[in-house]
């Protein structure tokens, strides 16, 4: 179902994990997508090659989200090659887990520069184009971690938490001007990184999952697509768990 027809979405942090399936999902679903990607350039070239099969614009752009004047550049380059931004997906994110009493500063910044500031870098560069347009869906990354936190992960946690108050203020302020912010909290999610936990601690996290699974990159990109479809027309300033009831 072509519920993202003609539309157009900018999704950082693309070329793996839940990114990948966004870009993937939204091709499927009629979007033309632009997608970043740091330093994984063969996986995203073929990613934008698998998923322009179908008839859609599919492009990757080598940018980093956590540099301002890298996502001024990207935002004018996606405009010139697309013509605009319907859906902007803040997704690029790391982990630089420690207990604190052992995190370094340099674990602490670079974990809130990646995921907290690029949020900001790319919602301020597109906002002024959503603005103009009237229109537009901001949808930001957070976790369930940044709802109720999480030992050895107190940067992620304060860079996930920032995301959902950054939503609700963004919402609150251009909502007057047709423009919705949503903010979607992942719980566990089957990617690279967990393929490469044991069994063991894989079966840790499925007993306190009321579902009794882990969630897929599909789970999350629906939700995506659905916020920035126009059947999330009155949806905006909403934190959405997509975890298997386990934040409830």
């Amino acid at each position: 179902m072509e519920i993202l027809k003609d539309k157009v979405a900018l999704i950082t942090g693309g070329s793996r994990g839940i990114g990948e399936a966004i870009v993937r999902q939204f091709a499927e679903m009629g979007c033309d997508v632009a997608f970043t990607y740091r330093s994984s350039g063969e996986s995203a070239d073929k990613i934008a090659s698998e998923a322009s099969a179908g008839g859609r614009k599919i492009k990757a752009y080598k940018s980093d989200a956590a540099n301002f004047e890298q996502a001024g550049e990207l935002v004018k380059s996606v405009i010139e090659d697309f013509g605009k931004i319907d859906i902007l997906i803040n997704n690029a994110g790391i982990t630089k887990d420690n207990l604190m009493l052992r995190m370094g500063e340099d674990q602490w910044d670079q974990v809130i520069e990646v995921n907290l500031k690029s949020v900001f870098n790319l919602t301020k560069h597109t906002m002024r184009h959503m603005l103009k347009a009237r229109s537009g869906s901001i949808i930001n990354m957070s976790s369930v971690v940044g709802v109720f936190g999480n030992a050895g992960q107190a940067n992620y946690a304060a860079s996930k938490a920032g995301i959902i108050g950054f939503t609700k203020s963004i919402a609150k302020e251009v909502g007057s001007r047709g423009i919705r912010c949503n903010a979607i909290a992942p719980g566990f999610i089957e990617t690279d990184m967990t393929g490469e936990l044991s069994e063991e601690v894989v079966k840790g996290y499925i007993d306190n999952i009321p579902l009794k699974r882990l969630g897929s990159g599909a789970d999350i990109a629906n939700t995506c697509a659905f916020l920035g479809s126009d059947m999330g027309s009155y949806i905006s300033g909403q934190t959405i768990s997509v975890c298997g009831a386990l934040n409830t």
